[in-house]
Order: structure tokens, then sequence, then C-alpha cells
């Protein structure tokens, strides 16, 4: 007798159905078949240990296992509940008269307990898209599950409750979960606030441009000004996640296995702080079995780059694509697998070995060269990618032992989101652009436009500070958000004024 049940694998951030047909007849072997890698394989031993475990056998005639479509490569070990079924319908030991409305996913141990398995989200969504009843998954599992609406989410702890459950013989309530309230009322709960930075209103206007604009930002500064404590602040006052970048979010998170237990839709923006010891293939994403990296774990919120220089150069110039393109596309022999990667860059960085390069007391001690060789670690089409070069200065006494309270993030965002208003009105007609520091050049030339005191202005700035002429589209853009923040549709000369100071890096000499 033939029986089929139905998983899911993922590829990428979305999900295929799999159906697993077992076939049970004449003979007295086992096999396998429709390119299942070895934790696959090893299902057999799992399956018929949880089996045995509850009263249940393992036919002794020639059982053939086939997950299908055939061409696809089968990985890890969440098949074993599905098989287990299979094996058990094929065999004649129970009916389940509703195997084929359920998608069914979960590791067996050797006693019969469900183990959690990653990627739930995405596997939920394509069940609910190929018209399925609910889907059958270890208990932990089952809240993630249930964020996708219209669907049942049947959460078990044992191979004897799932088998009872579509028997007919154990009733097990689906969850529910309502995630939008739940969503809607996590929005708010950041760990950080700017209230809490005394002194720095520089910095955090810097901030605040970027956020407004989507800028990547890079902030020089000797050890201790605040840079750290600056950018962990920084989700706090970007826009609010809509419940579809939420989704987004939270299916990368899914596959990637970093959600954990009882886990529900990601309402924050992330913020991931890799140390400078991170390999390419980690921040790219990628493996044998490819998995999201870092870049795509930030995706819709924050990359954070502490100590710039110290990353391997080959590290860094692997950003330089999905930079622009906002994803990344991850090639392997028989695979291909894209990843979202739109996210903030902020970097931070000494801006020499010892520190103190610049620094309004202490005194650099670094060998003449050593400065623009340190900053040399950092290639010239990364910059290039970065609107805004912050400089950090310690915060004097009188600052931090201030009793004056700082603003807090709740509004500076608010004015983050007038602006991002703004930007969505302009470009509502560009499908793939929502913020100011996605402009193509040719978009530009068409948003920026000066008048003629700005043109003075920004010719006299670049002749005397030796700016690059990478600087001028960026100074652009950077005055386009600024004029946003202040609700101006023109881009007025105090605009270019405040643009032009951030773009300390372009200037010829500033480490000679």
């Amino acid at each position: 007798m033939v029986a089929k049940t139905f998983g899911s694998t993922v590829s990428g951030v979305d999900a295929k159905l799999i159906t697993i047909e077992v076939n049970v007849g004449q003979g007295t072997s086992f096999y396998m078949v429709g390119l299942p890698d070895s934790a696959v394989k090893e299902s057999q031993q799992r399956v018929e240990s949880a089996l045995k475990y509850f009263g249940y056998r393992m036919p002794r005639q020639k059982v053939v296992v086939n997950l299908a479509p055939a061409d696809i490569r089968k990985e890890g070990s969440a098949y074993d509940l599905p098989i287990a079924m299979g094996i058990l319908k094929a065999s004649e030991q129970v009916s389940f008269p509703e195997l084929d409305q359920y998608v069914i996913m979960g590791e067996l141990s050797l006693d019969g307990q469900l183990r959690p398995i990653k990627g739930v989200l995405p596997i939920a969504i394509e069940a609910r898209r190929s018209g399925f009843k609910g889907v059958i998954l270890p208990k932990m599992n089952a809240s993630e599950a249930s964020i996708v609406n219209n669907l049942d989410v049947i959460g078990v702890e044992t191979l004897e409750e799932a088998i009872g459950f579509l028997d007919g013989e154990l009733e097990i309530e689906p969850l529910v979960t309502d995630t939008r309230d739940i969503f809607y009322h996590s929005l708010e709960d950041y760990e950080f606030d700017f209230a809490d930075v005394q002194g720095q209103e520089n910095i955090k206007r810097a901030m605040e441009i970027a956020a407004a604009g989507g800028h990547n930002v890079v902030m020089i500064g000797p050890p201790g000004a605040g840079k750290t404590m600056l950018a962990k602040r920084l989700p706090s006052i970007l826009p609010p996640l809509t419940l579809q970048e939420a989704l987004e979010t939270t299916k990368i998170h899914s596959v990637a296995g970093k959600l954990g237990n009882e886990a529900t839709l990601i309402a924050q923006r992330p913020f991931r702080a890799p140390h400078h010891t991170i390999s390419d293939v980690a921040l790219v994403g990628g493996g044998g079995n490819p998995q999201p990296g870092e870049i795509s774990l930030s995706h819709n919120g924050v990359l954070f780059l502490d100590e710039l220089p110290e990353f391997k150069r080959t590290v860094l110039e692997v950003m330089r694509q999905p930079l622009e393109e906002r994803r990344v596309t991850i090639s392997r022999a028989k695979i291909s697998v894209d990843y979202p990667a739109n996210f903030m860059l902020i970097a931070s960085m000494n801006p020499c070995p010892c520190g103190y390069y610049n620094h309004p007391d202490k005194e650099c001690v670094c060998a003449p060269g050593v400065v623009q060789r340190y900053l040399n670690k950092v290639s010239g089409p990364l910059l290039d990618r970065i609107d805004l070069h912050v400089e950090v200065t310690p915060v004097k006494f009188e600052e931090m032992t201030s009793m004056r309270k700082a603003e807090n993030s709740s509004s500076i965002r608010e004015r983050v989101i007038a602006g991002r208003e703004m930007q969505v009105r302009r470009f509502e007609e560009h499908k793939d652009i929502y913020c100011n520091a996605m402009m193509p050049s040719h978009l530009v030339k068409e948003v920026c436009q000066i008048n003629e005191g700005g043109k003075k202005l920004l010719k006299t700035a670049m002749e005397r500070l030796g700016l690059s002429a990478r600087a001028y589209d960026r100074i652009l853009k950077v005055a386009r958000t600024i004029a946003d923040l202040s609700g101006s549709d023109q881009i007025n000369v105090e605009h270019l004024a405040e643009a032009i100071q951030y773009r300390s890096l372009d200037r010829e000499g500033w480490a000679g």
C-alpha cells in the first residue's frame, strides 16, 4: 500500500512543498530516495525507535520512502515525523482519515519526543498558500507558526500525540495568537533611549539625519567618546516596522534558527553587531547548506561594524554589492539562493592606531604615515557607499554631570517619521526607492536641485576643503534629507552647509 504525507523544505526565505510517499511491499529492505542528505537517511533509526517506544512496529517488509520532487536536495532531521506517519498508514497500523490535509514536520528523539525545527514560519506560509487545513509541528514551534492566520496550528509534544490527533482519538485545539495585537503593543519596547546620552548633540543630529534618509554612517573618534553607545540607540529613532517588514524579518530569523522557543513576530528593527574577526561567509551568508549571514539578519534594521579598520579587507569588500542591490545571491554548483539585505550600515573607527589623532587634549603618538595607512585599510569604494562621516569628540565633564534631561528617542522619531513621509510621497512612482539614500544618480539631478547661492557654496567647499568628486552626490542626498526634516520643498544654503560638514574623510589631507 502507498501512503502520502506532506512536509516542506526551505530554500532561501521561502518554503517548497515536499510529498513524502511510503510504499510497503514484499521484501525485507528499507530504501530512502529523493536526494536525502545524511540527516534524512538516519531518520530510519530514530523513527523505528520512536514507533517501538509507543507499541507500534516497523514493518519487516520492503519499505520505500520517496521524497518528491526528487531533484530538490532534502536536508535536516525535520522529516522524521511525516515519514513515521507515512509508515504507520502504509503498513495499515492506523487509518489517518485527514492525513492529506496537514503539512507535518518535526524531529523525533528515540523515545518519541518531538524536538523544535528551523524555518517554521515560511513552512506555515507555504501550507496556507497551498490550501492545507493546518500544520502539525513540535509544540515549541507552534507560537511561531501561529503568526500565520487562517491556518490550524497543531502543536504536539510526542509522536503518540500526533498519532492520536490524526486518528481522531485525541482532540487538540489549534493555537490562536493575536499576532497583530502583540506586534502593535511591542513597537515601542526599545531597550536603549537617546535620553541616556548626555551631550553629543551634533552626533545625535547626524543620527537623526541618517535615520530620516536611510543613510549609512561612519563615526570617527577616540576610544570612550560614545560611538557604540550612540549606534545602539539608532533603531529606537527609526520609523516603526510595518507588518510586511516584520514578516520579512521574522522569516529570515526563522530560517536561521534565531527566534528561539515561544517566538512571535519581530516587532523591533534588528540591530546586529558582529565581531571584527567574522568571516566573509558569516557576514554575507553561505556555507554547504546556505544560511543567511549577518547582513540578511539585519534586514530592515541596522548592521553595526565596530572598529571598522580591524575587519579583514575581504570581509568589507563583499559588502559592496549588497549595499547597492539591497539583496545577496549565494550561488553554488547545484543551488542559487536569494536573501534580502536591506540594512543601514553604521560603522565606527578610531582615527589612528593609538586612537588620539585630532584629540583636543591628548597627543597622538603614531609615526608619520601610520594614520593614513590605518585609514587606507577601509577601501575607497566602501567609503563611497557611506553618506555621513561624523567626527566624535569626547564629552566634556560639565556635560556628563549636567542634570539637564536629554531629548528622548520618541520625540526624535516623530521628526524622522515626518521626514520619511515626504520621501514616500516623492518616490511613490519608483517602486524600489523609498528613502533618499536609495536614489540613483539620474534621480539626484532631478530631485536635489539647488539655487545659485547653493551652487557657489558647494563649489567653494569642494575647492577649499579638497572634497572629492564622489562627495558631490552624497552631499546633495544628505542636504535633501536635512531639507525634508525641516519640512522644506527646496534645498536651501543652510541645508547644504550642514551636509558639507559630514564629509570628513573626503577632505584632502584629513589624515596628513
